[in-house]
């Protein structure tokens, strides 16, 4: 009636443990160890590629459906990061924008910014340089780290794209990075077209890039 086969249903009466069963228990325990190792921040999609990239074939549903009767979920981390901070001991340029974000012609103001991205390797910070009259990025660059040195990357990005022969203001805010001395002689020595810094005092003094 229940159209199941003789044996299958004298293995049943015996509680025996099928194979299924038992490579569920072995996989379940390498989930395990996956889901601890990524201090319980992976989720099954990742759990799921972590597990083929180490030669484990095994399917994402089941993967999925195996954590979730034994418990296991994916604790979620705070994702918030300061991009920028002030320093206080450093010098900086007056805000020549006054938050009037026009230009006349291309390449006569960039402003720059930095963000960040969460990735499966951890975050990576982005600096863009935008050019102020046609709002396209000029130049741009990445890293694991944000310091000065990422900036100098995106603005040597758009200074070889671009090629400005005329003064280029480069505004941004008044981050340690955009006020650090290695910035600054990044763009005291910028030829042909000098560099010349312009720094807000808040955010929305460069709310077009922010």
């Amino acid at each position: 009636m229940l159209k199941v086969s003789r044996s299958g249903y004298y293995a049943f009466a015996k509680d025996e443990v099928s194979s299924r069963e038992l490579a569920n228990g072995k996989l379940l325990e390498e989930i395990r160890t996956v889901h601890t190792d990524s201090r319980e921040t992976y989720g099954s999609p990742r759990v799921f590629y972590e597990l083929k990239a180490k030669g484990i074939r095994c399917g994402r549903h089941r993967i999925a459906r195996l954590m979730a009767k034994a418990g296991i979920i994916a604790r979620a981390r705070r994702r918030y990061r300061i991009t920028t901070r002030r320093n206080i001991k450093a010098r900086y340029a007056p805000d020549q924008l006054q938050r009037s974000f026009v230009a006349q012609y291309p390449h006569q103001v960039w402003t720059s910014d930095i963000t960040y991205i969460w990735t499966a390797e951890g975050w990576l910070y982005l600096a863009v340089v935008l050019d102020l009259y046609s709002r396209q990025i000029a130049g741009w660059a990445t890293g694991s780290r944000i310091d000065a040195s990422l900036v100098c990357r995106a603005v040597n990005s758009a200074v070889i794209r671009h090629r400005p022969t005329m003064k280029v203001i480069l505004h941004s805010d008044r981050g340690c990075q955009y006020t650090s001395d290695v910035v600054r002689e990044l763009l005291a020595t910028n030829q042909p077209a000098p560099l010349v810094a312009s720094h807000g005092t808040s955010c929305y003094d460069n709310a077009v890039t922010e």
